[in-house]
């Protein structure tokens, strides 16, 4: 007969764990007193809140602040707050199932995009759900997927193109009709104005040459331990970026190499080739998120 390890015997009398209680009850246990904010002609209705949740409690793995919010409302919160200028591919050719654990760090650091490349199936599990909240695409080769993060990129640089352009139009437009440059003291209300609406046309224009000059910078960054790779400890990720992450083993593809513009390595000091690749990824995102916070 086994005999149970003393640890297993001390742990089982101790009477822990005792673990908090995670999210939030139904609406009539915790406002009993409150109409249902579901409710149209409620005076306290939110759009944003699921009548399902409001009914059943909240007990999902979310910042309190969106307790009972729809999953569409929450998405749509990280959108308007502004996610960060930074994407993730990951190489889903072994069905590795750390990919789930990779999105749901993406959703932490709130990711711009989370790309999976090769078959469309991958394993969710390690992702508790964060894939509902990110904006997650699917491309058939790697190749495809630079190539239209290229795209993307040349279109956002045309945008800011025609924003400038717009607001020195607009610059000169206002400083013509208005005479600002002869404005006299007498008249300098409108002169005033005419500044004020010329230096804001002239911000417009700097924060768009601004954004150029990010777009135009920005790399597609392969995560690798190969010969040339640069130490991310001393690396300085450009604010747009593409980061491209492996399979566990084998690590990133040919062509994936063949693709980045600059490949990086996170330094060791074990025996072991590589650490895990899902917490590999989470060391690249923050160092990116601690670079641009």
């Amino acid at each position: 007969m086994h005999t149970p390890n003393p640890v297993s015997l001390a742990a089982k009398m101790s009477g822990e764990p005792e673990f908090r209680e995670v999210g939030i009850g139904p609406w009539s246990q915790t406002h009993p007193d409150d109409p249902r904010p579901d409710d149209p002609s409620s005076p306290n209705f939110d759009p944003r809140l699921d009548t399902q949740l409001l009914d059943e409690g909240d007990r999902r793995n979310v910042l309190d602040r969106y307790r009972y919010w729809s999953v569409d409302a929450i998405k749509a919160d990280l959108d308007a707050r502004g996610r960060h200028d930074f994407e993730v591919a990951v190489e889903n050719w072994t069905h590795d199932f750390n990919i789930g654990s990779m999105v749901r760090t993406a959703n932490a650091f709130t990711a711009n995009r989370v790309h999976i490349v090769g078959p469309h199936k991958w394993n969710r599990k390690g992702a508790l759900m964060t894939e509902l909240y990110q904006h997650v695409e699917n491309h058939p080769s790697i190749t495809e997927l630079v190539e239209c993060w290229h795209h993307r990129i040349a279109g956002e640089i045309a945008y800011e193109r025609s924003r400038a352009k717009a607001a020195a139009i607009k610059a000169h437009a206002i400083a013509t009709q208005s005479g600002v440059a002869s404005a006299s003291i007498d008249d300098h209300a409108p002169a005033s104005a005419a500044v004020a609406a010329v230096s804001e046309a002239t911000s417009e224009i700097a924060r768009a040459d601004a954004r150029i000059r990010e777009l135009e910078a920005a790399k597609v960054i392969a995560l690798d331990i190969i010969p040339g790779a640069v130490p991310i400890e001393t690396y300085r990720f450009p604010k747009r970026c593409l980061m491209l992450f492996g399979a566990e083993g084998p690590g990133l593809s040919e062509k994936a190499l063949e693709l980045a513009d600059d490949v990086v390595y996170i330094s060791q000091f074990g025996s072991v080739r590589s650490i895990n690749a899902g917490a590999a990824a989470a060391v690249a995102m923050h160092s990116y998120i601690a670079q641009h916070l």
